[in-house]
């Protein structure tokens, strides 16, 4: 029996050598089909030739107010959109599931308050509902303004804490580019797949493929439970506190 052994284990290694001195270069190149040509923006950061642009200065024509749905009421001006904090967020028309997102951000320099009350606002991945509802990416002066890491800029927020702090000081341009996978839900509700989130903040990886917990929570932990949906909109944020409103500019997004 052991001699059988070995020689079905030689004649095997002797189909393989021969197979391996038969084989081409040509036996693994895959030909098609052939990825899609995207042309890129000619300036980093601007919208390739196969992005939505969301904004880039001209009007809020893809946007709409998350209370009733009415046309967008922040204020724009000199291709920068500013909050507006008496009209409440907004959201995209537009419905995505997994998509590629880039969006600009600036606190303005004369910023008061500290903590979560200086330059707050957010970047919801997916709105799921009126007010807050749904995953929510942090924006928020984090230069030398001491809060809450899981709630600082570049965190998902009371969720991960991120990798670090690239933020500029107010004023100056900060850049989020997102990857966003959203979460999947079986017929009956359950999770099949949780959403995941990969952020760029200022060109620096903060979160690297994180898998949410659930939509945010502001009191208690976050949660699937009960909370199915499908394609959603993206949602600006205009937060409570009175610090002076922050703006945003050139968003953009490429459904994936």
């Amino acid at each position: 029996m052991k001699y059988s052994i070995i020689l079905t284990t030689l004649l095997a290694g002797s189909v393989f050598m021969a197979k391996a001195q038969n084989a081409k270069p040509e036996d693994t190149e895959i030909w098609d089909p052939a990825p899609k040509v995207v042309v890129p923006a000619k300036v980093l950061g601007n919208a390739p030739s196969d992005a939505l642009v969301l904004f880039d200065g001209k009007g809020l024509d893809e946007w709409v107010s998350v209370e009733d749905q009415t046309p967008a009421k922040w204020l724009v001006k000199g291709n920068v959109l500013t909050v507006n904090k008496s009209t409440g967020n907004i959201e995209t028309k537009k419905k995505f599931t997994n998509y590629q997102l880039h969006l600009e951000w600036k606190v303005p320099a004369n910023i008061t308050g500290t903590g979560q009350a200086r330059g707050n606002s957010g970047v919801f991945l997916a709105s799921i509902g009126k007010g807050d509802d749904g995953y929510e990416l942090q924006v928020l002066d984090s230069y030398n303004n001491k809060t809450y890491v899981n709630g600082m800029a570049g965190s998902l927020y009371k969720q991960v804490i991120p990798l670090a702090n690239p933020g500029r000081k107010p004023g100056e341009w900060n850049v989020y580019d997102v990857v966003w996978t959203a979460p999947v839900f079986n017929e009956d509700g359950s999770l099949k797949s949780a959403a995941r989130a990969t952020v760029f903040f200022n060109g620096v990886l903060v979160e690297n493929n994180f898998e949410l917990l659930g939509p945010t929570q502001y009191i208690g932990k976050p949660s699937y439970e009960g909370k199915k949906h499908g394609p959603s909109p993206i949602k600006l944020q205009a937060h409570g506190d009175k610090s002076e409103p922050l703006s945003f500019r050139n968003i953009w997004v490429r459904e994936l």
